[in-house]
């Protein structure tokens, strides 16, 4: 009878010096060996070359982050020597590929991160018109890309598994948008919820056991809008552009001031959303497109003459709309240009019209 052939395990813990991450740290990647056969797993920690003991397989530091990376790679090869035990007092072949992918828990049902996404997406855009705006799922796009950015830099690879997920990868994130996606507290947290909601179906359909974002908090900042005096406004009124385009802008901007109308509510705006009162007042009566919410809004003798200017317009004609409304980026550029023109110290967006009808 022959001898029972064992399954020989080595974990190793090494440093890609030649992966470095932008931080100027190398990964830090656990080797699993089993009868001369390897298997690479990154393990989401990183450290300066220089204080890596590669003798000790851990770090030389002394600090906290030191102590905590020391901590977790003991925590990691525990949990690969528990998995070899399993699988031998379970009678199933042993080899480096099958440790890993028990280690990421692909020996069961598992979904990746940007899987999951991408459907959240693709059943949103199906309920574009009854429960979400074609904006807010562009907005999801936006969310996803800016994701797969951040896994291809940081983690080399083109997804992840949902198990993978953990708290040091949401603060990362949030780290890397700030960085080198120069977002804004606000504009990084509204990526961070995004993700946050797709997390949520996860641990709905139990393909996580535990909630990444845990004991994470961020707080959104206050943002304070501009508003202009009505001195400002007048001059905006009054400013004979040589311009045609500049001039179109300045209407829309004031016709925005004097209706309170979202961007995008004044680019739909169309001859269906006027109606008289039994007075024969003229009113706008549209369902706002963020919320999808009724508003009935007076339009005064300002915004009148602004839409009696463009009855004929050939491209509000063409498009069957009320006002020659360009894109919002290219808008918003155009009103930088009139801020200057018109001497306005202020930033003046399509934003900034919308909130500014509660001050005139």
């Amino acid at each position: 009878m022959g001898a029972v052939k064992r399954n020989t395990l080595s974990v190793l813990f090494i440093i890609k010096k030649s992966k470095l991450l932008k931080n100027g740290e190398a990964p830090v990647c656990m080797r699993i060996t089993v009868n001369k056969r390897v298997a690479e797993v990154m393990i989401k920690r990183s450290i300066l070359a220089d204080l890596w003991n590669q003798k000790k397989e851990c770090s030389k530091g002394k600090d906290r982050v030191a102590t905590e990376l020391n901590h977790y790679i003991n925590t990691v090869r525990a949990k690969v020597l528990q998995i070899h035990r399993e699988l031998e007092i379970d009678n199933k072949p042993i080899t480096a590929d099958t440790i890993k992918d028990c280690f990421y828990g692909r020996d069961k049902v598992q979904r990746s991160l940007l899987e999951v996404y991408a459907e959240h997406n693709e059943k949103c855009r199906a309920l574009i018109g009854k429960e979400y705006t074609e904006s807010t799922v562009t907005k999801f796009d936006t969310s996803i890309n800016r994701l797969k950015e951040y896994i291809r830099s940081c983690y080399h690879c083109d997804d992840i598994m949902l198990a993978e997920l953990d708290g040091q990868f949401i603060r990362d994130f949030d780290f890397w948008l700030k960085t080198e996606k120069h977002c804004q507290n606000n504009s990084a947290l509204k990526h961070l919820k995004n993700l946050k909601k797709v997390v949520r179906i996860a641990l709905a359909n139990d393909w996580i056991k535990k909630d990444p974002f845990y004991g994470i908090h961020f707080k959104q900042e206050e943002v304070n809008v501009e508003f202009l005096s009505r001195e400002e406004l007048d001059i905006l009124m009054n400013k004979e552009f040589a311009i045609k385009r500049l001039e179109q802008v300045r209407d829309i901007f004031i016709f925005c001031c004097f209706t309170a109308l979202a961007f995008v509510d004044v680019q739909q705006l169309s001859r269906e959303h006027l109606i008289k009162d039994n007075n024969g007042a003229l009113w706008i009566r549209k369902a706002r497109q963020k919320t999808n919410q009724m508003c009935n809004i007076p339009v005064l003798s300002i915004p009148q003459r602004i839409l009696r200017k463009y009855e004929d317009n050939v491209e509000c004609i063409k498009k069957g709309v009320l006002l020659p409304v360009i894109s919002n980026q290219r808008m918003n550029a155009y009103l930088k240009e009139i801020a200057d023109v018109c001497g306005i110290a202020k930033r003046l967006t399509t934003h900034v019209a919308k909130h500014n009808a509660f001050a005139i």
